[in-house]
């Protein structure tokens, strides 16, 4: 056998160095593949509702210690001194007055059905009437005039049918149901057990629909009030229509509330709700969905979100940036309050500057620790992963992170909103899905109405009772 059968050519040695030198290639940008599926992994794996946007329930049995953004201010808990008290006052003018007599003398035994009056103490004891319904029958009258034309009565509006029951217990069942939320058939049992009304729970369910209809002046009012309101909170929430997952939007101010039902979460989905694209013009408040950015007004974004997704990446990865970021905000935050408390409309400009400069140092810092992810082969872009998804948002959007900063009618947070849909998630827990849209619309009219309401202290039994009657609370607007 020959050498040259044995002994591999130069050619041959640099062709597999070539193939060896490709290989590694390959395999470094597998593993750094795999590094960063594991630490996004890790990221995920490591998120709860208390650093993260994940529900509470979602913790399942494993529930992480209460954290609170509230900073320490050495006050003890409860009531603090100086602070007014609450208490059951006497009433000036009781509804009836009951005296207690001695009979006989304590000591000697002696009758005091004449005995001189000495004294007197009183005491009041607060409680309800017995409760029953009460049945009012309108007989309308028929008179003949002397041209012989037989004239009738008409009846008032809540004598609809023979027998039928009034706004005010139609106001108390949908009180019950939309405001308490209790089940249906729980609702029936109390009117049946408390008022003496035995409802069945198909009455009770009709309840809706006819408030829905009702409430459109309230409607078209809070409409227009939120249209020219300078901060509107948005957030949206998935919901079971007919089994079919649907999404409910918020859109609120302290003072009203508007929930609407919609397909998704496009913006055309948020448009159907007749605030934003229909002559809006302040500041959206909302948690960075990229629907809201088709519509060419200011935003704000909600912090408390960022702070959440920070604390995360801080304990799964444990970068300094993110604990530093969400330190900055808290800082900001403090700084803001103080202002305001002081009186002032905005923060020094070489204050806030330097609060920008240290938000960008930061945040380049995080980009720098966490690259883009390198190409897999396919078309389009990879994707980026939580982190660098966060760091994104807040490097092109950190004018609408810092809008709390710059503009002080714009809250840190978007709670406003997510108070506002709250309560379609426990509807959700009490009764599971709607059966129907126009179902899910009813519930939505009704809790816009109630939530407003209460907002603007009025009496939401009262108000829902009104309705009924055919006059529907309407709220104080801009």
């Amino acid at each position: 056998m020959s050498d040259s059968s044995v002994v591999p050519t130069v050619q041959a040695l640099l062709a597999r160095l070539e193939e060896r030198d490709a290989l590694i290639v390959q395999l470094k940008s597998e593993i750094d593949t795999l590094k960063a599926t594991v630490a996004t992994l890790e990221v995920r794996l490591g998120k709860n509702s208390q650093n993260s946007s994940k529900p509470p329930s979602t913790d399942a049995f494993i529930k992480p210690p209460p954290r609170s953004l509230r900073q320490p201010t050495g006050r003890k808990p409860g009531k603090q001194s100086g602070e007014a008290g609450m208490r059951l006052e006497p009433a000036e003018h009781p509804d009836e007055v009951l005296f207690q007599e001695p009979d006989a003398c304590g000591r000697c035994g002696l009758d005091l059905a004449d005995a001189p009056i000495s004294g007197d103490r009183f005491r009041q004891v607060f409680d309800l009437p017995p409760i029953r319904l009460q049945i009012v029958e309108h007989r309308v009258l028929t008179r003949t005039c002397s041209c012989g034309h037989r004239t009738e009565a008409l009846f008032p509006p809540e004598a609809t049918a023979t027998t039928c029951y009034g706004p005010r217990i139609q106001g108390l069942g949908a009180y019950l149901l939309h405001r308490q939320h209790l089940p249906v058939a729980r609702t029936a049992e109390l009117m049946a057990d408390a008022f003496g009304a035995p409802v069945s729970t198909g009455w009770l369910a009709s309840l809706a629909a006819r408030a829905k209809t009702l409430l459109e002046p309230f409607l078209e009012t809070a409409r227009r009030g939120l249209r020219h309101a300078s901060v509107v909170h948005f957030d949206e929430t998935g919901a079971r229509v007919n089994g079919v997952l649907r999404r409910v939007h918020v859109a609120c101010t302290p003072e009203l509330t508007l929930l609407h039902l919609a397909t998704g979460r496009s913006a055309e989905a948020i448009g159907s709700g007749g605030i934003l694209g229909h002559g809006f013009t302040g500041v959206a408040v909302h948690d960075g969905l990229p629907a809201y950015r088709k519509f060419p007004v200011q935003h704000g974004l909600c912090d408390v979100h960022h702070l959440r997704e920070l604390d995360g990446i801080a304990e799964g990865t444990g970068q300094q940036w993110a604990t530093g970021l969400a330190g900055l905000l808290v800082e900001i935050l403090v700084a803001v309050n103080e202002a305001k408390d002081a009186g002032r409309t905005r923060l020094n400009k070489r204050v806030l500057r330097g609060y920008r400069r240290r938000y960008q140092r930061l945040v380049a810092e995080g980009i720098r620790l966490n690259p883009l992810p390198p190409p897999i082969g396919k078309r389009g872009r990879p994707a980026l992963g939580t982190i660098r998804s966060l760091l994104r948002r807040l490097d092109v959007n950190r004018d609408d992170v810092l809008r709390f900063a710059s503009d002080f009618r714009v809250p840190f947070s978007n709670n406003e909103a997510e108070r506002g849909i709250r309560m379609v998630k426990l509807q959700q827990k009490v009764s599971g899905s709607w059966r129907s849209w126009d179902g899910a619309e009813a519930f939505l009219a009704i809790r816009s109405y109630v939530g407003t309401a209460c907002k603007q202290g009025a009496n939401t039994l009262r108000a829902l009772q009104d309705a009924f009657a055919g006059d529907p609370w309407i709220p104080a607007t801009p």
